[in-house]
């Protein structure tokens, strides 16, 4: 995109090939140096840098490497200083409208909570507010792994915000231990200084933005159509307690042989997948909600089973309830 760039002078503030020049500019250089007349036409690298200037009559004229050098050099000095100032003046504009948008705020009764539709609008939303953090990145994400597509757009952002300082911090579920395509991308967020950890089960998504801005989908919508965008100060400061709060019971995510689940990590996860079982959910809706297959949580069920020895899933229940085994901790202490 070129919106607020001058094109008439391109050539001459830019340079074609990135201001290099080629093995005919030299030769025709040094000709022109020597007085001859150089076969064929000037080679349009030593126009762009300065170094042959067009006479009135047409000739063409050599000109000495340290004087094209310094004219070059201060015509990109003036690009980057225009440049500069043009930044700066976009920030403070932005300065600015930020604070009669806060103001707007503080003087009415209205709540800062804006609606985002759309799949590609909500993409887009979070994109430029995680491209304007300066400061934290807190995130929770539910439902296990996550697709590749999702993980190979993200990653330059997450890897671009680590870059300018940003403290980032991830919670997932336990189970994307054994999701090869979120470890890779987990791994390249840790290496860069990204922390990652992981709970039994994920109260819900969330993405936080310096404690100023924080997304969370629509309870009362399909969860990919509609978020909440969110702006309220306290509203935030409570949703970064429950973040802080989820993060301090964590585990730490590192690389386990196998793709397998600490021991204490698999009773957690075994007592979350029993918990819902008894408050009556299916096998199906419990691996949707932990982002696990049904198969895993049917494993999950029969083991149970053999341990109190139950002949159905309403007496597995029962007997789950009755011996307070999902009010134990795990070895973990957490």
């Amino acid at each position: 995109m070129c919106m607020d760039t001058d094109t008439s002078d391109a050539g001459a503030t830019t340079g074609a090939g990135g201001g290099e020049i080629c093995t005919d500019g030299l030769r025709h250089y040094a000709d022109l140096l020597r007085g001859w007349d150089p076969d064929g036409d000037c080679p349009p690298c030593l126009l762009d840098l300065g170094l042959v200037r067009r006479l009135p009559d047409g000739s063409l004229a050599p000109v000495p490497p340290r004087l094209a050098a310094d004219a070059r050099v201060d015509r990109l000095e003036r690009a980057i200083e225009e440049k500069r100032n043009a930044l700066e003046a976009v920030r403070t504009s932005i300065s600015r409208a930020q604070e009669v948008y806060l103001e707007s705020y503080d003087r009415t009764d209205a709540h800062p909570v804006r609606t985002v539709r759309g799949p590609g609008t909500i993409t887009a939303t979070v994109a430029a507010a995680v491209q304007a953090c300066q400061d934290e990145l807190l995130t929770a994400q539910p439902g296990g792994g996550r697709p590749q597509r999702t993980l190979d757009e993200a990653l330059p952002s997450d890897l671009a915000a680590l870059g300018r300082g940003v403290r980032q911090r991830t919670i997932y579920e336990h189970t994307v231990r054994s999701h090869q395509p979120t470890l890779a991308y987990v791994e390249q967020i840790s290496r860069a200084g990204g922390e990652v950890r992981t709970l039994d089960e994920v109260f819900d998504r969330l993405i936080i933005c310096d404690r100023r801005i924080a997304f969370v989908p629509d309870p009362g919508a399909e969860r990919s159509q509609v978020a909440l965008a969110i702006e309220h100060p306290g509203v935030v400061r409570y949703l970064a307690g429950i973040f802080d709060h989820a993060w301090q019971r964590a585990a730490p995510l590192r690389d386990d042989p196998a793709g397998r689940l600490p021991a204490e990590l698999t009773d957690d996860v075994r007592r979350t997948i029993l918990r819902h079982m008894v408050n009556g959910h299916t096998d199906e809706a419990i691996a949707a909600r932990l982002g696990m297959s049904p198969r895993s949580v049917s494993n999950h069920m029969r083991w149970a089973a053999e341990l109190f020895g139950s002949r159905s899933r309403a007496q597995l229940a029962y007997l789950i309830a009755r011996s307070g085994f999902l009010d134990e901790r795990s070895s973990t202490g957490r």
